[in-house]
This record gives structure tokens, C-alpha cells and sequence, in this order.
């Protein structure tokens, strides 16, 4: 007997989780994915080019850059109605989220946390509108999982300071007006707001992507890059001030890939329902059903995670070790997921005309980036055991 269909969240009754403020947010940002991004995804994703400047001038007026932090412009709301904007944004594409999550919790937030009064007026305001892009350098080709280990120098001369080195895998990188470039120094690792424009910088883009498509990756290249001192990010020493950006940022993934997961699981579930073989349609057979249901049971204990981390964050109680937890787990089934929607559509399924390869290409970058699954899952073997397996 046909029974009137239900979403997979709204089996979870998650909505009911979520504040009336929140909620509208996730309405707009979900209007704005639908009017905007949807229609011409697939297209920018092929040609592996997106109008990022135009875009970034919209998510600005819709408030979304750095909204989760105060002054400056900036929205000031919860942590939780960033998290479900980033999962809003993720349903349409993993690089469009990255462009607000990267321009928000890391370029924004660095400089936002660590950075001096009059580096915070001279560019927050402008990067909450979208006016000016941001990038975050950190990662180094032979230095991702281990940060610690970057080549990347700077050196004082005078009042200034010199920077030498090379930085990889950097989203809005050859777009963004500032750097938020990581070197060591005499003292450890320090922090350095970076104007593109200076002489010795420049931002090759990295091509031929088959993951991200529809968002800006370069390297960074500092060739004797000549800053002032107050270029320096005063309130940031060591390893523990890009880390503190990572965890931030790391935070808008928990909720992104559940937004790749439930458009791929949605996908799936219309596909079935129309799609006719063996003179039945294919929603009616008991394996199409089994696989939809695992599949509606990881996103909705996905989503309930990532709901409890967003509580704790508000409420200043999120440690480290918990922001790993949401991320292994919330990318691993969100990929797990449109793996096994993308069977569901069969040939189908690898074609542009449907969103599910397009969210496994990128979840294959979102699994890796801003920390493995196995060094999260070193971060939870540290915090259950007490002992570090990093070295």
C-alpha cells in the first residue's frame, strides 16, 4: 500500500531542533542556493569556472561572510545558523561553501582573533560585503597533515620583515585581495596579513581539478615578499593560532557535508520514484528501499551531531576533539552516501545532468582537506587514550 512519502530528515523530526532565528536563516540561504546557484552549477563545474567576484558581492549582501562573528559588519549570529548556512550552501556545491567558509573562518576569522585593531578596520569590513576576498596560507606541498614542518621563512630586515616560501592547495588564491600567509620565524610559527599587490607575490591557479571544479585553488609564491611591521598578526604565536582557524573552520564541514549527502539522498529517492524497470518503478524494490534507509539513518545521526556540536559551540563548550569527531564521521557517510546514490541512478548517476557525481568529486576533497581521516582519527585515539601516536 502507497503511503504519502516523507524527506529523510523528516523522519528525524530535525527541524523541531532548530530555533526559529536559525531556521529562517536556512531559508534564505537555501532560497539563494536554488535562485543562483543550482540553475548554472553543472555548467560552471564543467567548464571548472565560477563568477567567485560576483558571488562573493551576493553572499555578502545576503550576510553570510564571517556571520558568525561580531562588529565589523559582520552578522553576529550563532554558530549553529552558520553551520546550517554552510550545510544550505553545500547542497549546492561544496566549492561555493568553501568560498564562505575559507573567506569567513579562516581568512576573516585569523584576523578577526589574532590580528590588531587596525588590521581588523582596515579589511573586515570590506570582506564581510565580499569587496575584498581573502585566502589562508597554511598548507605547503609537502606539508599538509604536518604543519609543523613548513619551509616557509620569514626573516626581519630592519623594521620589516621578508617572507620566502610557497604555499599549495589555496582556495580563492589567485582572486583574493589579502593573504593570511603562516612562515616560521626565530620566534616559531607567526602570522602575516599580506596584500596581493606586494611585490614577489603571486598566485598561479591550479588546474585541472576534477574535484572542487567550481572553486578557485592555487599555489602561493613569495619571493622575497616585503612587509611592514605591522603586517604581523600580534595575537597569534605558534602552531596553536593557524590550528585555533582550522578548528573553526572545520566546524562549517560537520554541517556542509550533510548538505552534499542530503541533496544527493534527495536526488536518489526522485530518481527511484520515476525511473520504471522490470515493468515496476524502481523506489518499489526491497534493495532500492534497504539502501535508502541506511542511508536516511547515517544523514539523520549525521545531522543530530552536528545539531549537538553547533549547541556546544554556542555555549563555548566545543573542544578540538569533538570538531574531529563531526568531521570523520559527517564526510566519511556523506561520501559513503553519494557513492551509493550514484548506483541507485546507474549510468545516470555519472552525468552533470544530476548533482550526485558532482558532490562525490568534491566530498573526495572535502574527505581529505582541513585534516585526514586519519589524523582525526589520531585526534580521537589521543583524547581516548592520553597518548600521542602523531610522531
Amino acid at each position: 500500500m502507497a503511503t504519502t512519502p516523507q524527506t529523510p530528515l523528516g523522519l528525524f523530526d530535525t527541524d523541531s531542533l532548530i530555533g526559529e532565528e536559525d531556521g529562517a536563516i536556512a531559508a534564505t540561504v537555501r532560497k539563494f542556493v536554488d535562485d543562483r546557484i543550482r540553475p548554472s552549477i553543472a555548467d560552471w563545474f564543467e567548464a571548472g569556472k565560477a563568477p567567485v567576484r560576483d558571488l562573493a558581492l551576493e553572499l555578502g549582501s545576503l550576510g553570510v561572510l564571517g556571520m558568525h562573528l561580531t562588529g565589523y559588519g559582520c552578522a553576529g549570529t550563532s554558530t549553529t545558523a552558520y553551520g546550517l548556512a554552510c550545510l544550505e550552501l553545500e547542497a549546492g556545491d561544496s566549492g561555493i561553501r568553501s568560498l564562505v567558509s575559507v573567506q569567513g573562518s579562516l581568512a576573516m576569522y585569523a584576523i578577526w582573533k589574532h590580528g590588531s585593531d587596525a588590521q581588523k578596520d582596515e579589511w573586515l569590513p570590506r570582506m564581510a560585503t565580499g569587496e575584498a576576498l581573502g585566502c589562508f596560507g597554511l598548507t605547503e606541498s609537502d606539508f599538509g597533515s604536518n604543519p609543523g614542518g613548513m619551509r616557509t621563512r620569514a626573516r626581519r630586515d630592519g623594521d620589516d620583515w621578508v617572507l620566502d616560501g610557497t604555499k599549495m592547495w589555496i582556495t580563492n588564491g589567485s582572486i583574493a585581495d589579502v593573504a593570511v600567509v603562516w612562515a616560521r620565524t626565530e620566534e616559531g610559527v607567526r602570522g602575516f596579513v599580506v596584500p596581493t599587490a606586494t611585490p614577489g607575490f603571486s598566485a598561479p591557479e591550479i588546474k585541472k581539478k576534477m574535484s572542487m571544479r567550481a572553486s578557485v585553488t592555487s599555489e602561493l609564491v613569495l619571493d622575497g615578499v616585503r612587509l611592514p611591521a605591522d603586517a604581523l598578526l600580534p595575537e597569534a604565536v605558534g602552531l596553536a593560532g593557524p590550528l585555533s582557524c582550522l578548528t573553526e573552520a572545520r566546524f562549517g564541514l560537520i554541517f556542509g557535508s550533510m548538505g552534499a549527502a542530503r541533496d544527493c539522498l534527495q536526488a536518489a529517492i526522485e530518481y527511484a520514484g520515476q525511473r520504471d524497470i522490470f515493468d515496476r518503478k524502481l523506489a518499489s524494490f526491497q534493495l532500492t528501499q534497504a539502501k535508502l534507509a541506511d542511508m536516511t539513518l547515517e544523514l539523520g545521526k549525521g545531522m543530530l551531531l552536528a545539531l549537538h556540536l553547533g549547541r556546544l559551540k554556542d555555549e563555548g563548550r566545543l573542544r578540538p576533539e569533538q570538531v574531529s569527531l563531526g568531521k570523520l564521521n559527517n564526510v566519511r557517510e556523506a561520501i559513503a552516501i553519494a557513492r551509493e546514490c550514484r548506483t541507485i541512478l546507474g549510468a545516470a548517476g555519472i552525468t552533470l545532468e544530476h548533482s550526485i557525481i558532482r558532490h562525490a568529486n568534491n566530498l573526495e576533497s572535502v574527505l581529505t582537506y582541513e585534516g585526514t581521516t586519519e589524523v582525526h582519527q589520531l585526534v580521537i585515539g589521543q583524547a581516548l587514550t592520553g597518548e600521542s601516536a602523531f610522531r
